[in-house]
């Protein structure tokens, strides 16, 4: 599992590579648990200031990886993916995130608790959790009502169509668009900007930014799962899941 998820270390960054192409970097489980890992090794780590999460300049993530998901036979509470989420909420330092290509799911909500986000002109948002018979996820349905007002909130999470990357910097999703060939290079630049500031006062900067919502986030998270792992138990969504996944 370590080959796709890799991860490398240096000026005081580390930078997260998903990195299962093949599969549109669809997360198993066990990417999940790969993840949750270096997360905690980046708020151990006092070497490392910054976090950036990328794949590549053609592809973010396609989500859950459907047939890991529906053959799993542990509780949602007790998955990986539940543990990275998590994780997120209660993440300490600067993280960035690079995004071309798909982002669906988690590829999308996980960018609500980064603190910057960089986006290719390819990429494609998209949360189609209702229309697969569930519910929304990693605390989206308190954090972007926030960002983008109840209504707007409401047409993306529930109608679940999908937007580029010029909607997702008008709905402030995400920082700035530039070209895929430009992606990784312009995230690195700005956390090579991040680890330059000095470290308590930007560590102190982010906390006070992102503190406030941190219990309410953990709150709606277990509200949330508890939630959307009833939806998945219904023949609806487990027949929409499956004909998805075959």
């Amino acid at each position: 599992m370590n080959d796709l998820i890799l991860s490398d270390i240096k000026n005081h960054i580390l930078t997260i590579t998903i990195n299962r192409f093949d599969k549109q970097n669809a997360l198993l489980n066990g990417m999940y648990l790969s993840l949750s890992a270096l997360f905690e090794q980046a708020e151990q780590d006092d070497n490392i200031r910054c976090v950036v999460i990328q794949g590549n300049d053609n592809c973010f993530s396609a989500g859950n990886d459907l047939n890991d998901f529906l053959n799993s036979t542990n509780s949602i509470t007790e998955g990986g993916g539940y543990q990275f989420i998590q994780k997120l909420g209660k993440f300490n330092k600067p993280l960035i995130a690079a995004v071309a290509g798909n982002a669906v799911g988690i590829g999308t909500t996980l960018l609500l608790h980064c603190d910057m986000a960089i986006a290719a002109d390819n990429a494609k948002f998209m949360l189609p959790f209702a229309q697969l018979g569930l519910c929304p996820e990693a605390a989206s349905s308190y954090l972007l009502p926030k960002l983008v007002g109840r209504v707007k909130a409401f047409e993306l999470l529930v109608l679940g169509d999908n937007f580029d990357a010029h909607t997702a910097l008008e709905l402030n999703l995400i920082n700035q668009v530039v070209a895929p060939e430009a992606l990784l290079e312009t995230a690195q630049n700005i956390a090579n900007r991040l680890i330059k500031i000095p470290p308590q006062a930007l560590q102190k900067s982010r906390e006070l930014i992102a503190d406030g919502c941190k219990q309410i986030t953990a709150e709606i998270m277990h509200k949330e799962i508890l939630e959307f792992e009833a939806l998945l138990n219904t023949p609806q969504s487990k027949a929409i899941l499956k004909h998805l996944a075959k």
